[in-house]
């Protein structure tokens, strides 16, 4: 095998791809030439679905048997924004004042490309006890229905045992190493519909107008509190997020009215109970639809073991820190996991991520690889 390069390497070849989602635009390309050279077994995966668009996928593979140790990424990034208020490209992968700045950088190309760094490192001095893979997406940023969930089970179906998975996602709060995550509230969107009669304003004794009850309902709604949070979750919420309706006069009183909202919900809820005390609110203030959205995720936790010990021992090991457990924040792909193996999420700061001039420190970089070396050595060494 040939002498590995480093993760700022693979960094800006993977930045250079504008990968903007769903699109690939090469970066997996890229993935799959350096992962088969290394000896990987690899497998390009597109999925679809109706009403999204088609999704590449990598599976790579090498070594046989237990344990398997999954590492989940994903190559696709959101969009740039207004590229004129950038200082460096966002597609450059310009380094300066030590960092390499581009879309990406952070979240989570950073984290692939230092993972990739440190398996072919490992590979390059010893072979492992077990197996190892890594499994790609680039549906991440977007609605997540034909990336790792269909990878996931995909492999299923080919047989494919994991033990454990670690999701490389900017973790990190103020310095690399002091959080890693050990679960997420699930997610739930919906939309509230009240039906009337259209009419002229100046005439209201001729329409029904349905904003008045929306708007009863919306406060009956965000008035129930939901719970108070445990010692393993922060509190549910559910946030309003969108008013319409279908009037663009000033003078014609609409005939529906809409509400969305999105729930971020712990251990004390389902999405069935969210469902029923949500329309019990709402029936209380009168009659609404309810429409909840496809691709709603589950809460997921992942309690204290040898997976959770293991990431926090390489991350001593090079930072001298203890992570603090956390199950704050969005959702990830680390839920398409929870069902078959322990997962734990562990990565950059994610102080830039999504923003202009995202960007890494190279120090931080190379110390996120050496903590993934670490991990694999003591996962599988």
């Amino acid at each position: 095998m040939a002498t590995p390069v480093n993760a700022a390497t693979h960094l800006r070849r993977l930045i250079e791809c504008r990968s903007v989602t769903p699109n690939d635009a090469g970066a997996q390309d890229y993935l799959a030439d350096v992962l088969t050279k290394a000896g990987f077994r690899v497998e390009r995966l597109t999925f679809s679905e109706p009403g999204s668009a088609d999704v590449a996928n990598l599976f790579a593979t090498i070594g046989t048997g237990a344990p398997h140790l999954v590492f989940a990424g994903h190559t696709d990034v959101v969009p740039p924004g207004d590229e004129a208020r950038w200082r460096h490209p966002p597609f450059a992968a310009e380094i300066a004042d030590e960092r390499i700045f581009g879309r990406g950088a952070v979240d989570m190309k950073g984290g692939v490309a230092a993972f990739l760094a440190a398996a072919l490192e490992r590979l390059a001095e010893k072979p492992l006890k077990g197996s190892l893979s890594l499994l790609i997406t680039g549906d991440e940023e977007g609605v997540a229905v034909n990336g790792t969930v269909k990878v996931v089970a995909w492999a299923k179906e080919k047989g494919v045992r994991f033990d454990a998975a670690l999701v490389g996602e900017p973790t990190s709060v103020q310095h690399l190493g002091d959080t890693v995550k050990i679960g997420r509230r699930g997610s739930l969107s919906g939309t509230l519909v009240v039906t009337g009669r259209q009419g002229h304003v100046a005439y209201p004794h001729l329409a029904d107008n349905p904003v008045p009850m929306l708007a009863r309902m919306v406060a009956a709604v965000s008035a129930f509190k939901l719970d108070d949070g445990n010692a393993d979750f922060q509190p549910s919420n559910l946030e309003f997020v969108g008013l319409e309706t279908n009037s663009t006069a000033f003078n014609v009183i609409p005939s529906e009215a809409r509400a969305r909202f999105n729930i971020r919900f712990n251990d004390h809820w389902s999405q069935m109970s969210l469902n029923a005390i949500i329309r019990r609110i709402a029936s209380e203030e009168g009659d609404a639809e309810i429409h909840f959205q496809p691709g709603a995720s589950d809460w997921f936790l992942t309690k204290p073991g040898k997976l959770t010990e293991t990431i926090a021992a390489a991350i001593k090991d090079v930072t001298g820190l203890a992570p603090e457990p956390s199950t704050g924040g969005g959702t990830s792909d680390a839920r398409f996991f929870k069902d078959i193996c322990p997962v734990v999420e562990f990565g950059l700061v994610g102080k830039t991520m999504h923003q202009v001039d995202e960007s890494v420190p190279l120090a931080e970089l190379e110390a996120l690889t050496r903590i993934y070396r670490r991990f694999i050595d003591r996962i599988l060494g």
